[in-house]
């Protein structure tokens, strides 16, 4: 398979635009009349639902890798949840994060940190990407299932009727701040796992590719910038692997284990298989 180099890509001028459309309606919350402690505070518990709930926890760690299995209504909660943070649809971004792991930092990646910091954090999504065409190969488990394609083709129908929510509960400040700083965070905090964990830190295991272990991306991330490990094993739904890696996620898993919403739980159980750097 050929991939194009960054700078052969088309670029991809619907994802521009609204990026920039994102970025520019985040800077209103500079005007004083959209300041509001209500609506920072209505900001950050979306930022922890859609997130830590939606992506962390039920993309990223339960559907993407199936790390541990809750009942379907619940699935279908945290896959609700995720939509709400705007990333593309569902489907897509599993496909494509299942892509990743298969290729990660391989000329197939599509943010291959080989390519800078730029690239692997946002560049890779302003241009064209060829993965998107083995979306289908990647998700088999989930590309036909009904709920997964609704909240996949509407997911940014989600978002405007979130909006309007917001707005009838606090007016433009929660708009402001409830969409698109919220947006904002949530998206450079998830490419920070793309760019910053392929970059900065510490290695502890060779995993193949360039992750590595980053404390401030976790504390953003409820978890995710414990990175080098997630690479080194994948399944486990524990990414921070000694005791000093705190990994919120990992704290709610344990917590739906706890009261029966949470079971087949898969964690590195020995690491004899990988050298240590």
């Amino acid at each position: 398979m050929t991939i194009a180099r960054s700078s052969d890509r088309p670029l991809n001028w619907p994802i521009i635009l609204f990026m920039v459309a994102i970025h520019f309606g985040a800077l209103f919350a500079l005007l004083p009349s959209n300041f509001s402690w209500s609506a920072i505070g209505m900001a950050f518990i979306l930022y922890f639902i859609t997130g830590c709930l939606g992506i962390t926890l039920g993309w990223h760690r339960l559907i993407s890798h199936r790390s541990f299995r809750v009942p379907q209504w619940l699935e279908y909660f945290f896959l609700f949840c995720g939509s709400l943070s705007c990333q593309s649809g569902a489907i897509e971004w599993i496909g494509l994060h299942r892509h990743h792991h298969a290729f990660s930092d391989q000329e197939a990646d599509h943010h291959n940190s080989g390519r800078g910091f730029w690239w692997s954090h946002m560049g890779w999504l302003l241009h064209d990407v060829p993965a998107k065409s083995e979306i289908r190969k990647f998700t088999k488990d989930i590309n036909t299932d009904p709920v997964y394609i609704l909240i996949d083709k509407y997911f940014l129908v989600l978002q405007i009727a979130l909006g309007a929510l917001l707005y009838a509960l606090g007016g433009w400040p929660f708009v402001v701040w409830g969409i698109f700083v919220r947006l904002v965070v949530v998206y450079h905090f998830t490419w920070f796992v793309n760019s910053a964990t392929h970059k900065f830190g510490y290695r502890t295991y060779d995993s193949g590719d360039r992750s590595t272990n980053c404390w401030w991306v976790a504390l953003c991330t409820f978890g995710e910038g414990w990175h080098n490990n997630h690479h080194a094993y994948q399944y486990s739904a524990r990414h921070g692997l000694q005791w000093w890696e705190i990994d919120v996620t990992w704290m709610i898993i344990r917590g739906l284990q706890s009261v029966g919403l949470a079971d087949k739980v898969k964690l590195v159980k020995q690491e004899a298989n990988l050298v240590k750097q």
